[in-house]
């Protein structure tokens, strides 16, 4: 690739993550410049394969027809093979995702395992326990940390275990934070079993009567993200110092939203939660005293420890469910 077409493949990256994260992208310019690069790569891909099914652009715009977003999930399956296989890639998404993949050997498992909760999405998927909610947080967001940290240089699968549980916690925030959009779209992630013992009911899940109920569902939802926030700070331990500092800034950030949700309660939906510039500005100081942390002995014996066994466990290679279609 010519510095002109890499220069080019950079700015669709870096315009993509200002607009469709704001709250990843402020953590993002702490990574050194290689990792920065294939971390907004790749994140160019996944925020194109979602748009590309919801028939939106950066997260804007209706949902299609279930024949149109079926026709569009076969066509990301089948550019992500040709991605694999080194063919030249038109698409700046997909060029910039065969970058990554290839250049930091990403199992292609994990890219289809994402491409499965995009087809969660056009196969209306209901969600009625928790551990229904945990799958598609794994498929949506948990490989998204496998792929990060491959990019990062992690192998191990305690490092890799801690890098799933940072996506299921984003996840679990962006449900709670979401619950009224995505309803709006005809999409609930909630476990209908929450809604129901809310007196709920999952269909109605918008109206304003049900906001001091719902409120209670989403801090549950928070609630229940805590211990895998918990799990991935400890991942820190084993990353490099400045991809540490980002992670734990990204961290930082998406618990606070979730706890700006929760303090919300029932008006956590008038507006969309974020954090400000002076709160990001404190949280980014707190990873970088975080990361500086996980240098020392203790922080990186505390990386050893197994992680609780009640928290949701990615699927292992031995047991992988959802395969190359």
């Amino acid at each position: 690739m010519n510095m002109q077409a890499s220069a080019k493949l950079m700015d669709h990256a870096t315009q993509t993550i200002e607009v469709g994260s704001k709250s990843f992208a402020a953590a993002a310019r702490l990574f050194p410049p290689a990792t920065r690069r294939s971390v907004l790569m790749l994140y160019a891909w996944c925020r194109h394969c979602d748009d590309v099914v919801d028939g939106q652009e950066l997260g804007f715009a209706a949902a299609p027809s279930a024949y149109g977003a079926t026709f569009e999930l076969d066509r990301l399956y089948d550019d992500t093979r040709r991605a694999y296989s080194g063919e030249p890639m038109r698409s700046p998404a997909f060029a910039a995702f065969q970058e990554v993949a290839l250049g930091h050997a990403i199992a292609p498992r994990y890219a289809f395992d994402h491409l499965a909760g995009f087809a969660m999405d056009v196969n209306e998927a209901r969600y009625r326990t928790i551990d229904d909610t945990m799958r598609y947080c794994y498929h949506v967001a948990g490989v998204v940390g496998l792929m990060m940290a491959s990019i990062m240089g992690a192998r191990d699968e305690l490092v890799l275990d801690r890098a799933c549980d940072l996506g299921l916690a984003f996840q679990l925030t962006n449900i709670a934070r979401d619950i009224i959009d995505d309803a709006k779209i005809g999409r609930c992630y909630v476990p209908s079993e929450w809604l129901l013992e809310a007196g709920i009911p999952p269909d109605h899940v918008a109206l304003p009567r049900h906001r001091a109920a719902l409120a209670r569902v989403a801090a549950r939802l928070v609630e229940h993200a805590e211990p895998y926030y918990a799990s991935a700070t400890l991942g820190i331990a084993a990353l490099p110092l400045r991809s540490a500092w980002a992670i734990a800034t990204a961290r930082n950030v998406y618990r606070q939203i979730g706890i700006e949700v929760k303090r919300r309660g029932a008006h956590a939906w008038d507006e969309r939660v974020g954090t400000s510039k002076a709160t990001k500005l404190r949280l980014l100081a707190l990873g970088g005293a975080q990361a500086l942390a996980s240098r020392f002995s203790p922080a990186r014996a505390a990386m050893a420890r197994p992680r609780r066994n009640d928290l949701w466990l990615r699927p292992s290679v031995l047991n992988q469910k959802f395969v190359e279609k």
